[in-house]
């Protein structure tokens, strides 16, 4: 008899039933995977190893014995901040698929930016006929502040594409013909130096709320900023005083404090701000599924746990 893996989610209703439609077809050779809801308590008391999206920490603690949690998405502070110390150890998904579509997301909108076109929505709205010059790639600083999978393959596809790319991380690493700073002295270099500066660190207790005030005025006159990350990283107060007052000229904004973005919100309204609803690098199903059933299949085959979060550091 094949053992069950339960699938906890509170995501949105049509989330949940792509995945409740891929998860049993990738993981069918040697796991039934049934949704939470439909458990028996035996069932429950029996679980190992469960697959969670945006779980309610009720129906993950409903399991006792369960010993680590695949996640379907790649950040996974909510599940650190909720889930006991004591509690099941959380794997994030690692799926190279991912970094590949955010690497393609913060090309094109640095393009987006690099190309004025916020300046030429502006003049389409205003009726006005108006070219600008153009700069090369080369004569664009960009600066990419987080250098883990999604960041280091962000700066070199913006390095291959002609651009001029900093990258800042907290602890020092090499990136090949990039040059990167870390530490409070290196980000100040890298906000001094950068025309965009794209947002791709992970939230923990050390990066929340990182980016403030005096960060924000740290930067060039006339940058930009494109937060892929999360919200709470980028302060809204701050990025709004930036925009108004200066030095930034534009914020492309895909993560914010509370999703989806509250209609009463400035952002949606602000002309130096382009809202995205959290679509930068979604979760592919396809190649999603085949790597959690590789490290759910893994586990059942030889007891082994795939490499897991920090709870400490958060990721």
């Amino acid at each position: 008899m094949k053992p069950v893996v339960p699938f906890v989610s509170a995501a949105s209703p049509d989330e949940r039933q792509i995945w409740r439609s891929a998860l049993p077809k990738a993981l069918r050779e040697f796991a039934e995977v049934k949704p939470f809801d439909t458990l028996t308590e035996t069932e429950r008391n029996a679980a190992k190893v469960a697959i969670v999206a945006n779980p309610d920490p009720a129906e993950v603690a409903a399991m006792p014995n369960l010993v680590w949690v695949q996640s379907l998405w790649a950040g996974v502070e909510r599940l650190a901040a909720e889930l006991p110390d004591d509690g099941p150890l959380i794997v994030r998904l690692t799926d190279p698929q991912m970094a590949e579509t955010m690497s393609e997301a913060v090309l094109a909108w640095t393009l987006y930016l690099h190309r004025d076109m916020p300046r030429y929505m502006r003049q389409q709205q205003q009726k006005v006929w108006l070219g600008h010059e153009l700069k090369t790639p080369g004569e664009r600083t960009v600066g990419v502040l987080g250098l883990g999978k999604l960041g280091a393959a962000s700066a070199r596809r913006l390095k291959a594409n002609g651009f001029d790319v900093l990258g800042w991380s907290r602890s020092e690493k090499v990136l090949d013909n990039i040059s990167c700073f870390h530490g409070q002295a290196g980000l100040t270099t890298v906000l001094n130096r950068s025309d965009i500066i794209v947002i791709l660190m992970p939230l923990t207790e050390d990066t929340h709320g990182m980016l403030g005030t005096d960060e924000l005025k740290a930067c060039k006159k006339g940058a930009a900023v494109i937060n892929f990350a999360r919200g709470p990283i980028l302060q809204s107060d701050a990025l709004l005083e930036a925009l108004d007052s200066g030095p930034l000229d534009h914020a492309i904004l895909d993560v914010f404090d509370e999703e989806p973005l509250p209609q009463s919100h400035p952002f949606w309204s602000h002309e130096k701000v382009t809202v995205l609803p959290h679509i930068s690098a979604p979760t592919i199903t396809s190649t999603a599924s085949k790597i959690v059933a590789e490290n759910i299949g893994g586990y059942f085959k030889t007891g082994t746990v795939p490499p897991s979060v920090d709870r400490r550091r958060g990721y």
